[in-house]
Parts: structure tokens; sequence; C-alpha cells
């Protein structure tokens, strides 16, 4: 027995997408030429004040936003959604941007074209994600992230933006471009990860890491340069170390 998909009849679908079984995609949403949209995954999820409304007036507002209310999403050319995946309205994601399964992304979240995002992962709502950035499993971004171009974060990574639970201010973590996260650390709220800095895997990083230096530990700690590590790895990927 097939599972029906839902399509809104406000979106915009273009050319070759392939959408698996159980699918739903709703409110003005805008899926580009070529993307794969994953079973049971749902494009356009409304945002909390509809569907907080919607239950207080008890209206269906899955049937509302299939008939065309509601923000949608926007999904440039090529994505590859997997399966059981939630995109927020107000989501955009650029093209070729690639997910594993189970992935939710919010609102107001900016994702650049050649990203990829791991399974199990969630950016909360107002993060931006640049281009080329690859995010691997099992990761948290929380509100007023900003991870710049060609950044790597390994498993596992929290990344919070409140340094006195549950206080009224909130700091966003800044990653630079062509930063390292190593799998397991954890960066605490409003430090800023200089360009090409590389934190080693279980850090904690409680504090500002230069451009192009090495930092590992608890807290973590100045190790070398980028460039050491870079020969580090160049060595190691030989078999020479």
């Amino acid at each position: 027995m097939g599972f029906r998909n839902l399509i809104s009849e406000a979106a915009v679908i273009g050319r070759n997408v392939q959408l698996g079984p159980g699918s739903i995609i709703l409110g003005k949403s805008r899926v580009g030429d070529g993307c794969y949209i994953g079973s049971f995954s749902i494009i356009g999820y409304p945002l909390r004040g509809p569907l907080l409304e919607s239950v207080k007036n008890g209206v269906n507002i899955v049937e509302r936003y299939v008939k065309g209310e509601g923000l949608g999403s926007v999904l440039g050319e090529r994505c590859f959604i997997r399966s059981h995946s939630v995109i927020y309205e107000t989501a955009v994601l650029g093209d070729n941007v690639e997910t594993g399964h189970s992935i939710m992304i919010r609102e107001e979240v900016k994702v650049g074209s050649n990203s990829k995002i791991g399974s199990h992962t969630i950016i909360d709502g107002n993060s931006f994600i640049g281009r080329n950035v690859n995010i691997q499993s099992g990761n948290y971004i929380p509100p007023g992230s900003k991870i710049e171009d060609n950044v790597f974060i390994g498993p596992c990574v929290i990344i919070t933006n409140d340094k006195y639970p549950v206080s009224k201010r909130l700091e966003g973590v800044v990653i630079g471009e062509g930063a390292v996260i190593g799998a397991g650390s954890i960066l605490i709220a409003g430090v800023r990860i200089g360009r090409r800095a590389v934190i080693g895997a279980g850090s904690v990083v409680t504090r500002d890491v230069d451009e192009g230096t090495v930092v590992y530990g608890c807290p973590a700690r100045f190790r070398c340069t980028r460039r050491d590590y870079d020969l580090k790895r160049s060595l190691y990927e030989s078999g020479r170390s």
C-alpha cells in the first residue's frame, strides 16, 4: 500500500523533481529543478505561531497550508533531502545542498550552496550556514549561530548560545571560513573561532580562538599553528607518520 504525497496548491515545483512516498510540501514553498525529497519529509513546516493559533481555533493547519497558506521553504536546484527530514517555512537552501536522514532546519535559517548536513542534525532558527560547509551527523546548532564558508564540523558537536541558562541574553557562536571543529567539541556561547582555526576532538572552547591556530583540551588551549597541523596531516595521509 503506497503513501500519498501532499503538495500545496501554491507550491512551485521545478523540473525533474523526485518525491519519496509520504513527502509533504506546504504553503508557498519553492523546490528547484532536479531536487530529491525523501520519504516522509516535510518542506514548509508551519511556524509556532500559526500552529498554536490553529489549535486554539480548532482549525486544521495542514489543510490550510495545502490550499496555499503559509510562507513555505525555498530549496535551490539539485538539493538532496533524505527521508524523515523537516524544513520549516522561511528556511532557504542554496543549490546542491545535501542532507542525511531525520534532520531539522528551523525558520529563518539560510544554508549556502554545496553544503552537507549529516543525519539527526538540528539547525535552529535564525542561523546562517555558508557555502561548502560539511556538518557531520548528530550536531546541534542553536539560534544565532554563524558558520562561514568551507567549515568542517565533526559529529556530535554542541554549540551553545547562553552562558548563564536560562538568561535573557543569548550570544551566537561565529565559526570563521575554513575552520575545522573536531568531533564531540563544545563551543560556549559567544566565542569566535578564527579563519582556518582547528579545534581538537572533545575540546571545550571557552574563549575566542585566533585565526590559523590549533587548540584542544578542556578548556581548549593553543597547541600549534594551522601550518603545523596541515603538515602533520599531509605526513599522516602519505603514511610517513
